[in-house]
Order: C-alpha cells, then structure tokens, then sequence
C-alpha cells in the first residue's frame, strides 16, 4: 500500500528484513510513487552487519531515490541470546541524514528534513525510473484519507551547502583530479579525431583562461605531444593592466607553450572608424568590439597553423550570459563549459601546489586577481577598474542559484530560503561563508533569472564541450530550453517575495 498525506507526500512500509530481500517492497512501493520509506525492524546485531546495513540502505535509497527511514528493536528488546542495537537511520537518496546512537540504553529519537520535491525531480529526470514506474502504478493500493500528525508551519531545519559545486576538503585532491582527467579525455578525443596536434588558446591572466591552459598542458602530456603546439596568444588592448599581462607572459613562459602577442588597439580603432563608432563612448559596442576582434585573431591563426580554437568561458558565464555572442562565446572546443566560476579558483590552486615554483607563484597571483573581462581602461593607478561581480553580482550567489534550479528544477521561492539559510545565518558545518542579507539575495536571484532566460540564445549555439558534473547546458546534453522561452513566472515569484518583505 501506498499512504498519500492531505498535503500529497506518500510512503510506503516494510517491516524489517524486507529490506535484505532480493527484490525489497521498497521497489514496488517506490515505483508506485511512495517518497518516503519506513521500516520498523527487529534484526538483532552481528559482528560487521551494522556496516553492511548502512550500505545496504544507502544503496536502496538512491536505487528508489527515496528518503528511507529506518528505525529497529534496542536495549529493552534484547533477550539472553540475540542483542538488538536501536538503530535509527534516516536517508536521502544514499545520502546519510541523520544517525542515533548505537546501543543507548534509554529512549531516542531522530530527526531530519527530507526534501520530497528534490527526490521527485531526480526521479522525473532519470529515464531508467520512468520507465520502471509506469509498469507499476496499477498493481498498487493506495490510500488516500492519511491524515498528519502534530502538523505545523515549515521551517528549514538542515543545513544547506553555500558552495555546493565545490567538493567537500577530504575530497577536494580526488575530485579536482577527475575533473582534469574528464577534460583532458574529453579534449584529447577531440585532438585525435581530427588529427590535430596544434591548439590555440587566448590567455588573459585571469582564472579561465589558465584553466584551459592548463588543460592543454595536460592533454599535450598525455598524448605525448610537444608543448610548443600549444599556441598562447595574448591580446592586450583597451582596459589590459600590467598585472593580468605579466601574469599570462609568466606562465605560458613557465610552461614552456609558444607565445605569441598581438595588440589589438589599432585593429579595434580601425573598425571604431569604420562602423562610427566614437571611441570615448565606451558602451557595449566599444567593449564587444574588443572580444570579437579578439576572436577573429584566434580563429584566423587557427586557421594559419592547422590547429583549433580552445574555448575558455565557463558554466557560470554561460548561465548568465556574460560572453559576447560570437566573440568570447564561440571556439572550436570549450574545456571549461561545465565548470562553474566557484570551483575554478579550487582546480587552478589544486594545480599550484604540485608545479614548480615560478608556475606556482604566478597561479597564486592569478587565483588572487579579480575577476574582470578587462575592457574598460583601468583607473589612474593602473589597477583594474571593471569588475564582473560588481556588475553581475557574486558568483557564489548565481552559482549556487544554478545549481539548485538546473539539478533539482527548484522554483525561486525555494531557491531564496535555501540561500537564507545558506548565506543568511551562520552554520557551524560551514563556518567561513560570506553572508548575505535578503535584500541583496533576492536583487541577485531576479537578475540571475532575468538573465538565464533572456541569454539563452548564446547556450543554444555552444560550441562542444566536455560534461564534468552534474549540471550541464549543453542544447545537445543536458539542456535544452527555446532561446524565447519566458521569465514571467518566475520574475512574478520573486516579486511577490519581494513585496512580502517591504510589507
């Protein structure tokens, strides 16, 4: 039997070894649509079992993609021959949310929030489960009067990662690891497929661009190529400082890739007079003619060598659109289009500390640089003057808007109580978190979801690009949304949230 609540959640029951059965309730009842599983059990304790339980409910959960919670007999039920250990488990999808304690000889309860619209939306997103299900739902009962107990207002009670693209500190070498790997594999198919042995990459002494250098390295290794067919070309032009210059002379120098310079002052005036364009107006053509010259440089001198173009922007431009279309938009193999800006600084730096010294230093002052395209003249100091937060708003904040609207398909008004929660009060389980006020969460969510949806046009044209995580927005992959799909609803949503608060 499948329970349904006056509120919609469904659950199903099975009792005790159920769950050790080669083809567990638990399936059925899952496959019927049940969220939640409970199981009331009596299995007694063994050497090793308690481990092998664990792993047997964290692997049921995600196989169902159900929250399961798992409760058995303790001290009061032990007899002279069998101890029971008062396990109390309670799962999310294999993900371990709350645990009592094992052999306590007094009564305990456990409590945790299980999100119910996320398991619903992997459910909806994974095929294999889809198709499983629709050959179950008629062979279930379901039970429709289940009525809630002690029932109250919601509050969010478990933790929210603020960063949830960044791995956790004990995984951090593993998964950097891997994600170069599947970039490296990813680009490396690419350069064998087309017999291609020269690549040409912009570097501009920011994050992205030494990512995908990095990368080129990499991929150059591996396949036993010589590093000289890695062609740098810096560009400098309008708003270049000598701090972000230096940067990319110094490591495409520590590096040993070719290095090639090209000035694009004189090109950019010239079509400045070409097309009218005044150049002290420094508008969006003046700053999209500067990306766009920068394109065509790349792409001509791909052209010249036989070798291809390596794009460098990454999911969190993508995402907002912040990518001059057919300038810095366009290559002919993106490496870092299922990277997010927050986890970039964490691959450059996990690539820093095994590197020699001189590479190592210039990666640090990278990592340290902030985040500009660099087209606007800097300020009388020489310092960079445009910066892309200012004007975009924080990458932590859009990154982790993203990931909760593309990996779960949560609404606005879900997404702002999580990053309360995330950003807006402390958590001891991530003490270092930049907080936020709801003001400014919910001025940076409207414009993520003003820009997500007008920018779409720019993601429906990318050039191909390996996925690395969960999230990708690829139109052939993961994503795909029409370049005139609508806003309104959710721009309604946080508006509404908006008025609440000025009220």
């Amino acid at each position: 039997k499948v329970f349904t609540t006056g509120d919609g959640l469904k659950f199903g029951i099975e009792i005790c070894e159920d769950v050790w059965a080669p083809t567990p309730p638990s399936n059925h009842l899952a496959l019927a649509g049940a969220d939640i599983i409970f199981n009331l059990s009596a299995s007694d304790e063994l050497i090793g079992k308690h481990a092998y339980l664990k792993s047997l409910l964290a692997q049921q959960s995600a196989r169902t993609m159900c929250g399961y919670v798992y409760s058995s007999a303790g001290f009061g039920e032990s007899t002279q021959d069998v101890v029971y250990g008062g396990n109390l488990l309670i799962y999310e999808n294999g993900q371990l949310l709350a645990e009592g304690e094992r052999f306590a000889i007094t009564n305990q309860i456990v409590y945790a929030q299980i999100d119910v619209e996320r398991l619903r939306a992997d459910r909806r997103n994974n095929t294999t489960f889809v198709n499983a299900q629709r050959r179950m739902m008629e062979d279930t009962i379901n039970v429709t009067d289940a009525e809630a107990v002690n029932q109250r207002d919601f509050v969010l009670e478990r933790n929210v990662n603020p960063h949830p693209f960044i791995p956790s500190s004990t995984d951090m070498e593993t998964s950097c690891n891997e994600i170069f790997n599947i970039q490296v594999m990813g680009l490396a198919k690419r350069l064998v497929h087309t017999h291609c042995s020269t690549v040409v990459i912009g570097i501009s002494g920011g994050l992205d661009s030494t990512l995908a250098l990095l990368v080129c390295v990499k991929t150059f290794d591996k396949l036993k190529l010589n590093r000289k067919g890695i062609v740098g070309v810096t560009m400098p032009g309008f708003g270049t400082t000598g701090r972000t210059h230096n940067n990319a002379i110094s490591l495409m120098q520590s590096l040993g890739v070719s290095i090639r310079e090209i000035n694009i002052s004189n090109s950019v005036m010239q079509h400045f007079e070409d097309i009218g364009q005044d150049p002290n107006s420094q508008d969006v053509t003046y700053e999209n003619s500067q990306a766009r010259e920068r394109t065509q440089i790349l792409m001509d001198l791909a052209n010249k060598l036989g070798g291809m173009v390596i794009g460098t922007g990454d999911l969190s431009e993508l995402a907002l659109g912040w990518a001059t279309y057919n300038g810095d938009h366009m290559s002919m193999y993106g490496v870092n289009a299922s990277i997010p800006k927050t986890l970039i600084k964490y691959l450059v730096q996990f690539v820093a500390k095994t590197v020699d010294g001189e590479s190592s230093a210039t990666l640090y002052d990278i990592i340290a640089t902030p985040i500009s395209p660099e087209l606007i003249p800097a300020d009388d100091n020489g310092n960079i003057k445009q910066k892309t937060e200012d004007l975009v708003g924080p990458y932590e904040l859009h990154d982790f808007f993203l990931y909760h609207f593309l990996r779960h398909g949560f609404s606005p008004r879900k997404i702002f109580m999580m990053a309360q929660k995330a950003f807006g009060m402390p958590q001891p389980a991530y003490p270092n978190t930049e907080h936020y006020d709801d003001e400014t969460i919910l001025y940076w969510l409207q414009t993520f979801c003003r820009r997500f949806f007008n920018q779409q046009f720019k993601r429906s044209c990318l050039p191909d690009g390996p996925k690395v995580g969960s999230v990708s927005l690829s139109p052939r992959g993961d994503w795909r949304m029409p370049s005139d799909a609508m806003a309104t609803a959710w721009l309604d949503e946080v508006e509404k949230r908006k008025e609440k608060d000025n009220n």
